[in-house]
């Protein structure tokens, strides 16, 4: 028993698991913000090349991709161990942002995205592998916290750094830069451990991921409501990311199953409300109470700050060792952060409690986010982290995917009319998610 306090007291940095910890925080922080510096830097590079109708595929595609990339990924990294799956994934992911960072036509460059997309969905599965093969439970909680900070931390240098990049040498290398930095992270938890499943994986046949991916980029296409027909494209969408999600999902998904189905299903309306507040927040802010983008950002920084204290938190807060206790908490803080937010739109009330609230919201997600991660790894038999770690991210993508896409539709119907009351009306409809995830997170123990 003292055996398993002195390891979980052991800090991820130190010993030898410190040079796996610093390479899953420099694969992490790489991918976050590589992410961010593709939105910071995607208006000039559809002005260079002349392919503004192309903005919505750019990052719907790379989306899609990854959906494609974890039903194949799960079932290899079980089958392989992580190590193989994560250097294909690498060397998918290096060719990507070299195409895009070359490409001389829009097209070429929506290619791109397309294949490190896909190599950055491979390599999402194999790191969740690797983190459950190389530390112990114990210590799984610590490591997800560094794991979350890695990807809250771009939000604070980011978009900065890739505006500098651009304005310097030019947005190619924005792209054309990550390759080299991505190998030498990898090199550091090369040498982790990685080991093959015992077990033979199941398989999903891959025609259900492409279906869900199709579903997903429908819905981005309809939101832009670039055709009279797009009700039908939203439709045909929502039937398509049901119809795979069904399949790629494990059993007992749509009948709120105890288990990895109530930590899937927890996730999924935390992280898809906060998400789709997040969408909204900069234009409540600017059109409402009349910010600055630059102001507006700075408040999006209190909430990827306080995420990144509520996962430590979670980790090493003692108060707090109850997992499911604190994923209800976490979904809790959310709900009321941000029916908080929410106010911003009532001018009488001050701006400061909408920034408080956003705080509180990135607090709740972030104690929630990274304890659903710990207890997903913690349902998977030994051999079969692959497949639920791929569950885990298919789940975030079509559910995020999914709400943020609807929500989009409904927003353009208002965007001419009423923007700020379309906008404050989603993020109470997602203040109201986040308050139906403490549902299944009853029946996570």
């Amino acid at each position: 028993m003292s055996a398993l306090v002195d390891v979980a007291r052991q800090s991820p940095w130190r010993g030898r698991y410190g040079r796996t910890t610093i390479g899953v925080f420099s694969l992490a922080f790489l991918f976050a913000f590589e992410a961010l510096a593709v939105s910071t830097v995607m208006p000039q590079v559809a002005d260079e090349l002349d392919g503004l109708s192309w903005y919505p595929v750019a990052f719907a595609g790379p989306l899609a991709a990854s959906i494609v990339a974890l039903a194949w990924a799960g079932p290899a990294a079980d089958r392989l161990g992580p190590g193989p799956v994560m250097r294909r994934g690498l060397a998918v992911f290096a060719l990507g942002v070299v195409l895009a960072g070359a490409a001389p036509t829009m097209p070429l460059f929506v290619a791109g995205r397309l294949v490190h997309g896909y190599g950055g969905g491979v390599l999402g599965v194999a790191l969740y592998v690797l983190i459950a093969q190389a530390y112990p439970e114990t210590m799984r909680p610590r490591v997800f916290a560094v794991l979350t900070t890695a990807w809250v931390l771009p939000a604070l240098v980011g978009p900065l750094l890739a505006a500098q990049v651009a304005d310097v040498v030019g947005w190619r290398w924005v792209f054309l830069g990550v390759p080299a930095l991505a190998f030498a992270a990898w090199l550091l938890v090369a040498d982790a451990p990685s080991r093959p499943s015992a077990l033979e994986p199941g398989r999903v046949p891959l025609r259900f991921a492409w279906l869900a991916a199709g579903g997903t980029l429908l819905l981005s296409l309809a939101g832009q409501r670039v055709v009279a027909w797009w009700p039908v494209l939203v439709a045909l969408g929502v039937m398509a990311i049901l119809l795979g999600g069904r399949r790629l999902l494990p059993p007992g998904f749509w009948r709120l199953a105890s288990g990895l189905p109530a930590v899937l299903l927890s996730r999924a309306a935390i992280g898809t409300a906060f998400a789709a507040a997040e969408v909204y927040l900069p234009l409540l802010l600017t059109l409402e109470r009349g910010l600055s983008l630059t102001e507006a950002g700075w408040v999006l920084t209190i909430g990827a700050v306080t995420w990144s204290a509520g996962a430590v938190l979670a980790a090493r807060w003692s108060v707090l060792s109850d997992q499911p206790g604190r994923v209800r908490i976490g979904a809790a803080l959310v709900a009321v952060g941000l029916f908080g937010f929410a106010t911003v739109s009532l001018p009488v009330v001050p701006l400061v409690v909408a920034m408080a609230s956003w705080g509180v919201a990135g607090l709740g997600i972030g104690m929630a986010f990274s304890t659903l991660s710990v207890l997903a790894l913690a349902t998977a038999r030994e051999g079969e982290e692959g497949r639920t770690s791929s569950a885990l991210q298919t789940n975030d993508y079509l559910s995020m995917a999914g709400f943020i896409a609807v929500g989009g539709v409904i927003f353009a119907g208002f965007a001419q009319s009423a923007p700020v009351a379309a906008g404050t009306g989603l993020v109470l409809a997602a203040a109201a998610l986040a308050a139906l995830a403490l549902v299944p997170a009853r029946k996570l123990g």
